[in-house]
């Protein structure tokens, strides 16, 4: 029997991240036990619920919902207005979901919960060992969701009919599986097999007396190499103890010296190699369960092929049901390393995965539930006591980030990032939706992957750009979409400099607002375009969202060689050198050096030209090559390196915190603040901290010391630039800095700055949501190319 609507109903639309989280079926048990009448629903824009009961009383459900909500749920907003007639059932239902524009946040995948590892652990449960175990609180989201809204037809389990017990748990709204739209169990669900890369069986009993995923543990304590289907993409697994295992995967996958990935059963098992604290512990637990960064500090210590030359180890905890079941008799760690040659994309495609990892992995452990989206392990790291986010994809990805007010509403943009550590950002409303990690668009797989996530971003969330947002460097390839995207859709196009776009994103990540005054942001990192033409990369800007001003810089070095100074840091080292006291000062003080000998067997006098006549020596004063230089000048990468960073990597490895705190301060490396001759702009002169480190060099100094005075000096440096810059007489021009820029990616000298900032009084900003790298500046450049549109 139904009846009429009182006269009195509310409609009360939420917003954030509520789809997929189990937050449909709390409104309906909230709902229920208050005693209101009315629906709830999934659309577009978040989820809607209409409930025959006045605005005070719908306001009481809210409080409900928000001391309740479901563990992956986060309620951004919260709206109020009177209903219309609805047609009127007893009680509270869930009706179907509507399509529209999407206008609401799709939940990151989540690690596994505690609940569903109960029941793939229970011999007696109906999950009992099935790897793809899940509910409203934990499971893949990002990684299937095909289409908006997010229901079972529009993910990579549409083909996957629901067997009758699921379909009971799915429609029962005091079950954790209602409306989870990945539910599966070993009858109805997706299934794992086992296979020899290259073809011929596999008998698993020669290796475990249980079932295929288990046999890969076998497989793995064996010393073999074994590629996995995870959720974004496969893995290459091998036992992380044994350097044998190590060093083959190195070579069949030519990485051949950045770290590898370990994951490990437990926290106790990544306790035995590494110092792990009460933050680092509650990363590795959370629901995103990224790869942590932790001091290899524990009492066993993994072969050196693990991670060459660092102080760190990566260790994440399983994440999903396959992960756990594999690890259950595994009690040592396991190199887990995307499946890919190096430098290229992850493989999620079954078909590639045989045919491009087959030179790689013995063994593949597949399944027939597709990848809808790539997506890497995101990493984070404690720095300043803060968890900051280094790489973020899996487990952070799409969660939007609020934009910043003065900037909500005024245009949908498109921002498409840079060269290296690639994303794109939609800002729309009031998010800012970031996309994952893609990585480095000179391999042209990974530019395909680009543009395949862009289109997929784009249709997902709806996003028609009024304004295209780029990098003022011509030659990147995102720049040259950009451009063609702006072109053929007759769109607004706005090239944002790189530095600009940095320190805009940690505006953006703290919130600070369209109106506030300027604040001394602090860019250092490789390289970028400066808006005189040259080469940046350690720059002091006065910025806001609307413009900047240079207002100081790091001495500008010539890079010999161009590109290839970023491939071979002695070349740095050199420049460096020729730059500070000029070579015949250097081999009169210094010949007895082995640097001396090093430098001598190069090509000198055609360097020494090439910097003369500016002929592919382009001036750059970046702070990411005074870290090759002096990393070379200790015999650290000297000859080249094998990844970005990696010669700074390995100099920051050489300090700790008691090699630090034991520098005094009359002996950290000595700057200078000199200013430019032709345009008057205060810079921060080496010279003096070459001198000094060289004189450490001839007294055979340990290379520990040196690096821990050249960060205390580099420090001391900056923030004196800092107080310089923002001095007007005896009042500053502001009292804030924002710190960007991939080398804020080192813990010593981001501690180290931000100390002394905030001793001689200012407020840092810096970034932890959003990487300081290239991974997040695209949040800037929307930002940017917002508050032009404002303007």
């Amino acid at each position: 029997m139904t009846r009429a609507l009182p006269a009195t109903a509310t409609e009360i639309r939420v917003r954030g991240v509520v789809q997929g989280v189990g937050f449909r079926p709390t409104v309906f048990r909230l709902a229920t036990s208050m005693g209101f009448r009315g629906e709830v629903l999934n659309d577009s824009e978040g989820v809607l619920i209409r409930v025959m009961a006045d605005r005070s009383a719908a306001e009481r459900l809210v409080a409900a919902l928000e001391a309740e909500r479901p563990p992956l749920a986060r309620i951004d907003s919260v709206a109020f207005r009177p209903a219309g007639p609805l047609p009127n059932v007893e009680g509270f239902r869930i009706v179907e979901s509507t399509s529209g524009r999407m206008q609401t946040q799709v939940a990151p995948d989540a690690a596994t919960c505690p609940a569903c590892l109960a029941e793939i652990r229970d011999p007696f449960a109906r999950r009992f060992r099935y790897p793809f175990t899940n509910c409203t609180h934990c499971g893949p989201r990002l990684t299937i969701i095909c289409d908006a809204p997010y229901d079972r037809e529009r993910t990579t389990m549409a083909g996957f009919a629901m067997c009758d017990a699921c379909r009971i748990e799915y429609e029962n709204p005091a079950d954790r599986r209602f409306h989870a739209q990945p539910i599966a169990c070993h009858h109805c669900g997706p299934k794992v097999s086992l296979e020899r890369i290259g073809g011929g069986t596999v008998e698993p009993t020669a290796f475990t007396m249980l079932d295929d995923v288990d046999a890969v543990a076998g497989l793995l304590l064996k010393g073999h190499i074994v590629a996995i289907k995870g959720l974004g993409g496969y893995q290459l697994a091998c036992d992380a103890t044994n350097d044998e295992a190590v060093t083959r995967l190195r070579a069949r996958k030519r990485r051949y010296t950045k770290a590898f990935a370990l994951m490990a059963r437990d926290i106790e098992v990544v306790r035995r190699y590494t110092k792990v604290g009460p933050a680092e512990e509650a990363l590795l637990a959370s629901p995103a369960a990224p790869i942590v960064l932790l001091d290899a500090h524990g009492e066993a210590r993994l072969p050196d092929a693990v991670a060459p030359g660092l102080a760190t180890l990566g260790f994440m905890l399983p994440a999903t049901p396959l992960h756990h079941l594999l690890f259950r008799r595994l009690d040592r760690p396991m190199v887990m390393t995307s499946g890919n040659l190096s430098d290229e994309p992850q493989v999620t495609d079954d078909g590639e995965a045989r045919e491009r990892l087959s030179g790689i992995a013995d063994f593949v452990l597949t399944h027939d539930r597709a990848i809808a989206l790539r997506l890497d392990d995101s990493v984070v790291r404690i720095i300043g006591g803060r968890a900051r986010v280094v790489r973020r994809a899996r487990g952070y990805a799409p969660g939007a980030l609020p934009v910043p007010d003065g900037l909500q509403g005024r245009a949908r943009v498109l921002a498409l990032g840079g060269e290296l550590k690639s994303t794109f950002c939609l800002l729309q409303g009031a998010d800012a939706i970031l996309s994952p990690h893609i990585g480095d668009l000179e391999e042209p797989r990974t530019l395909a992957d680009y543009e395949h996530m862009l289109g997929l971003y784009t249709d997902l969330f709806d996003h028609a750009p009024e304004v295209v947002a780029v990098d003022r460097h011509q030659s990147y390839f995102a720049t040259a979409l950009g451009r063609n995207i702006a072109r053929e859709k007759n769109l607004r196009l706005v090239e944002i400099q790189h530095h600009h776009a940095h320190i805009a994103s940690c505006l953006a990540e703290n919130e600070v607002g369209l109106r506030e005054a300027p604040v001394l942001g602090i860019a250092l990192d490789g390289l970028g375009l400066g808006d005189d033409g040259t080469i940046w990369g350690g720059e002091f800007l006065l910025a806001s969202y609307r413009g900047f001003r240079r207002v100081g810089t790091f001495k500008p070095v010539a890079l010999p060689g161009g590109a290839q100074a970023m491939r071979e840091p002695w070349r740095n080292t050199l420049a460096h050198i020729l730059a500070e006291m000029g070579w015949a000062s250097f081999a009169m003080n210094f010949c007895d050096l082995e640097l001396y000998d090093f430098l001598k067997s190069k090509p000198l006098d055609t360097i020494t030209a090439m910097i003369r006549q500016s002929v592919n020596a382009p001036l750059a004063s970046s702070c990411g090559r005074l870290f090759d230089a002096v990393a070379a000048a200790i015999d650290l990468c000297r000859d080249e390196i094998y990844h970005e960073g990696e010669a700074a990597m390995r100099l920051e490895a050489l300090v700790d915190a008691a090699t630090l705190a034991s520098i005094e301060e009359d002996l950290a490396y000595p700057f200078a603040i000199p200013d430019l001759k032709r345009s008057g702009l205060p810079y921060i002169e080496p010279l003096a901290m070459w001198q000094a480190l060289l004189g450490d060099l001839v007294e055979e100094a340990p290379p520990s010391i040196i690096a821990a005075r050249f960060h205390k000096g580099l420090a001391r440096a900056i923030t004196m630039m800092a107080d310089k810059v923002t001095r007007d007489g005896n009042a500053r021009t502001t009292t804030r800095v924002a710190l960007s820029g991939g080398v804020f990616q080192n813990r010593w000298l981001t501690e180290e700055v931000t100390r002394r900032l905030e001793a001689i009084g200012f407020e840092v900003l810096s970034q932890a949501k959003v990487p300081a790298n290239d991974g997040g500046f695209s949040l800037g450049q929307a930002c940017v190319a917002a508050a032009q549109v404002a303007a």
